[in-house]
């Protein structure tokens, strides 16, 4: 993974690929002891390991408290852009093709289909809640 170039990759994808790499081998998996010997796969000298305080890098990407309240209140006081009132009618609709059409819609206006999934989902969730208050 770490052999592709970085420099090769689009500004985007490289941020992306950069958080990927930043993200693995982060989890609290414990490393088998140290065998002592010179050779072999848990080779070197066996010390006693201390317990390390998480970096605060490793929660990059995560949605803190704050930001969450903020999104929430900007939501309610500006409502839904356009294109997302209409993927609103389709999921309202409720068809596996207005589904679909609804993706290809956040697909077409925000570039990537990852991020066009995502904005469905949510979009779907605001149907969900609307449905739930009604």
């Amino acid at each position: 993974f770490r052999s592709l170039k970085t420099d090769t990759l689009h500004r985007s994808a490289r941020r992306q690929f950069n958080l990927i790499l930043a993200t693995m081998g982060k989890t609290a998996a414990p490393k088998p002891e140290r065998t002592g010997m010179a050779a072999g796969l848990n080779k070197g000298f066996i010390v006693t390991r201390r317990e390390m305080k998480t970096k605060p890098s490793y929660r990059r990407g995560r949605k803190g408290e704050r930001v969450g309240l903020v999104r929430e209140v900007v939501r309610e006081v500006v409502g839904f852009a356009p294109y997302e009132r209409r993927m609103i009618e389709l999921i309202k609709i409720g068809s596996a093709s207005t589904f679909k059409r609804a993706l290809k819609l956040a697909k077409k206006r925000l570039g990537t289909h990852r991020r066009g999934k995502k904005k469905r989902d949510e979009m779907s969730d605001a149907v969900a809640q609307m449905r739930r208050k009604a």
